[in-house]
C-alpha cells in the first residue's frame, strides 16, 4: 500500500500526533498551508503573550519545537514525505519564536506574521541549508526556527523604529 501524503480531516481528528502536526487542521487547507499554519498560531500567541509576555511565547516556542519533532516524526512514519505540506506546526513554533521578540501588539503581530512569512518562503542562508539537509522531525523544525530567528531580529528593529518615532 502506497502511503498518502496527506491524511483526512478524519485521521487528523482522530491522532494527537496528526491533529498537532497539522495544528488542529490548519494544515489540511487546500492552498498555502503555511500560511494557514501561521495564521492559526496567531491567536494562541497572543492568548499566551497577553498570559505571560514575551517569555512565555519564549518558552511556547520551545516547547512547540519538541512537541513538532515528535509530532512530525510520526506523521512521516503515517504518511511519507520529507516536508509534507499538511505539517504546519514548524510554522506555530516560528510564529511564536517570532512574536517573542516583542509585546503583544495588534500592528506588531500581524507584521511578525508576513516576516516570517517572507523569510520562511525565501530562506535565506542557514534556513535554504537547513531546509535541504537536515532531515525527519528535526529538519522539519529547524528551518523554521532559524527563519524565526530573522523574522524576530526585523520585527525588533521594526519595534525600535516605531518606538523612536514616538519619541520624537
Amino acid at each position: 500500500m502506497t502511503k498518502s501524503p496527506t491524511p483526512t480531516a478524519n485521521q487528523a481528528f482522530r491522532s494527537p500526533s496528526i491533529l498537532l502536526a497539522t495544528w488542529f487542521g490548519a494544515g489540511l487547507m487546500p492552498k498555502a498551508p503555511g500560511t494557514w499554519g501561521s495564521m492559526a498560531a496567531l491567536p494562541f500567541a497572543w492568548a499566551i503573550g497577553a498570559a505571560g509576555g514575551q517569555v512565555a511565547l519564549l518558552i511556547g516556542a520551545i516547547l512547540v519545537f519538541g512537541v513538532g519533532c515528535w509530532a512530525s516524526n510520526v506523521y512521516l512514519q503515517q504518511f511519507g514525505g520529507e516536508d509534507p505540506g499538511p505539517v504546519v506546526i514548524d510554522e506555530v513554533a516560528g510564529q511564536f519564536l517570532t512574536l517573542a521578540a516583542v509585546a503583544p501588539d495588534p500592528v506588531l503581530f500581524v507584521v511578525g506574521f508576513g516576516l516570517f512569512r517572507l523569510i520562511d518562503i525565501y530562506k535565506p542562508w542557514p534556513v535554504s541549508w537547513a531546509d535541504q539537509r537536515v532531515k525527519a522531525g528535526f529538519g522539519i523544525m529547524l528551518d523554521d526556527i532559524l527563519a524565526a530567528l530573522y523574522a524576530g531580529a526585523g520585527l525588533y528593529l521594526v519595534n525600535a523604529a516605531m518606538v523612536q518615532g514616538e519619541l520624537k
